[in-house]
């Protein structure tokens, strides 16, 4: 990825987003270029278009809060677009960045996922990697080629369609995740590398990327079809570990006396017998002689 010009690649995908007619302005049957013209942001934003290619092609590096602002005005973002712009502009230096990539995970935390029997609960770091999980967590994504992947799951897991019965919403939600999370540390190793692999082999994913669409992970309803239980529709809520920067608790709930709670009972039920044979049978083996 190139990671020199951050700032003027989101403003390029951006505008190109942006319909003129949505902002008052004719289509017309001339225009070379999606979206809007680098000279009408500019107008829109109060700027010079001289100015404004300059940021675009990353010769001026230093924009005001205020210019941000009006650009953010001009390119219709929601707040989570208009933190990000702001972002890409003041990057944090490349050492403060560097203290966030290897968090560990406390025990208590640990600890805590293990006393929800009942709620599925899993760790994700920034690029939605399975770092740690309750019994129920890893029960909900079990059976997958990429279960503790969340990002390959979606878009090179041969059953992601069928466990994510809103597969086209999940994939846009997802990729707008990770660029959100990623902000503007785009020269993080393990970031390269999946954006690398899943560039090459999911076009969807390439054309999700360009769009450089920002959504934080928050608060959402999902549907899965799970290969054991069936049908769960199940909220989330995602929660930021502060003893871990850069990695989310996400915590998933059925809504009491539906069909997916019974499911998600179900499922918690079976996976605690299968836990119980399972510890059954590594005792009735003994210690192992050297």
């Amino acid at each position: 990825m190139d990671s020199d010009n951050l700032l003027g690649q989101f403003l390029r995908a951006r505008r190109g987003l942006v319909r003129p007619e949505d902002l008052g302005m004719p289509a017309g049957d001339r225009r070379r270029v999606p979206g809007l013209r680098r000279e009408e942001v500019a107008m829109l934003a109060g700027l010079s278009t001289d100015y404004y290619v300059r940021l675009e092609q990353g010769r001026e590096r230093n924009p005001s809060a205020q210019v941000l602002d009006a650009l953010a005005g001009a390119l219709t973002l929601d707040d989570d677009a208009i933190a990000h712009l702001h972002q890409l502009a003041r990057p944090l230096p490349a050492r403060e960045r560097r203290r966030t990539r290897a968090p560990r995970l406390g025990t208590g935390l640990l600890r805590m996922l293990d006393n929800w029997p009942n709620t599925p609960a899993v760790i994700l770091d920034r690029c939605m990697k399975v770092r740690a999980h309750n019994l129920l967590g890893e029960a909900l994504f079990a059976g997958h080629t990429y279960s503790g992947d969340l990002m390959r799951l979606v878009f090179l897991d041969p059953d992601a369609r069928d466990f994510y019965p809103d597969w086209d919403r999940v994939a846009v939600n997802t990729v707008a995740g990770l660029r959100e999370a990623a902000g503007a540390d785009h020269d993080d190793p393990q970031l390269i590398e999946v954006v690398g692999e899943l560039s090459l082999k999911s076009a969807v994913f390439r054309r999700l990327w360009a769009r450089h669409d920002i959504r934080q992970k928050r608060h959402e309803t999902k549907r899965f079809h799970h290969p054991v239980v069936g049908e769960l529709t199940l909220e989330y809520e995602s929660l930021t570990v502060n003893s871990a920067p850069g990695q989310q608790l996400v915590v998933y709930q059925a809504e009491p006396g539906s069909s997916s709670e019974h499911a998600l009972s179900l499922l918690g039920s079976l996976t605690a017998t299968e836990t119980q044979k399972a510890e059954k049978a590594q005792k009735s083996q003994g210690p192992r002689r050297r």
